[in-house]
């Protein structure tokens, strides 16, 4: 019972840290931009030393232990790509203007407008509209992610921790993406908030509602294709949001540097906890 509820904390301490985004939206007079670019980076390098090195390994050990070692590499490799294309048809299903993977184009928009003083009733619409269906994107990519953290947190609380953080911080320009438009078309500092928390908040509900059906039928080998397919998902992440975003930000070589930085911080611990 208390590993649930401590993998149910840390999934929803990872969803809400799109409200952070808000407040650092609100409340920022200027993005320290080389720090985000670092710090998507470090988010990218743990996630993918993390996914690569333990969680890959862990599901195929346990696919081998029920399946045998040829099955099982094959089951874990097969899971590991078919969670990489889970995530990649969730983000094709979405229109870009709205993709949270594309958030450098929401954010420029929003701050174009905000620079050259345009209003009118259009303007907020289509900045409404921008910002309803970038949460709604949010929400659908957070899904899988609250029951990747969540699965994580129940398996080994040691590797969850790490990954907790590296989402969260993944979280925070998305919640940024949210609120800006919102915030520009009705000058609601509540109603933005409100949006991006709705949003964040589907990360722990999506965890549960994935663990409930789970549940009845969670084996070793039910364990180990989620397992790897969570490898996979945030490999996608990785590669496809956090180092593009990460070198939006800032220069090149900051991001590598996060990166980096990410991976050995994230073998450090992991020795550690040997």
């Amino acid at each position: 019972m208390m590993n649930l509820m401590l993998a149910f904390l840390l999934t929803l301490f990872a969803g809400l840290s799109t409200g952070i985004g808000s407040l650092i939206a609100f409340f920022a007079k200027k993005t320290n931009k080389k720090f985000l670019s670092i710090s998507l980076g470090f988010s990218a390098g743990v996630m993918i030393y993390v996914s690569l090195i333990e969680i890959f390994q862990k599901a195929r050990t346990s696919l081998s232990g029920e399946l045998g070692d040829k099955w099982g590499a094959w089951a874990t490799v097969l899971a590991f790509f078919g969670g990489i294309f889970l995530i990649a048809l969730i983000d094709k299903l979405i229109p870009e203007e709205e993709n949270p993977h594309e958030t450098k184009g929401v954010l420029a928009d929003s701050v174009k407008t905000g620079e050259t003083g345009e209003t009118g009733e259009d303007k907020s619409k289509h900045l409404m509209r921008m910002g309803a269906f970038t949460a709604l994107a949010i929400a659908i990519h957070n899904f899988p992610e609250g029951l990747a953290t969540f699965v994580s947190a129940l398996q080994d609380p040691s590797i969850a921790i790490p990954i907790v953080v590296a989402i969260a911080i993944h979280n925070i320009p998305e919640g940024i993406a949210v609120s800006v438009p919102i915030y520009q078309a009705t000058g609601s500092r509540k109603k933005a908030f409100l949006y991006s928390f709705a949003s964040g908040i589907v990360e722990p509900v999506g965890a549960i509602i994935g663990w409930l059906l789970l549940m009845p039928i969670m084996n070793d080998i039910i364990f180990g294709v989620i397992f790897a397919a969570v490898a996979g998902i945030m490999i996608f992440i990785s590669v496809d949001e956090l180092l593009p975003a990460a070198r939006e930000y800032g220069e090149h070589h900051l991001s590598i540097y996060g990166l980096v930085a990410g991976m050995a911080v994230m073998a450090v611990s992991l020795l550690l906890f040997m």
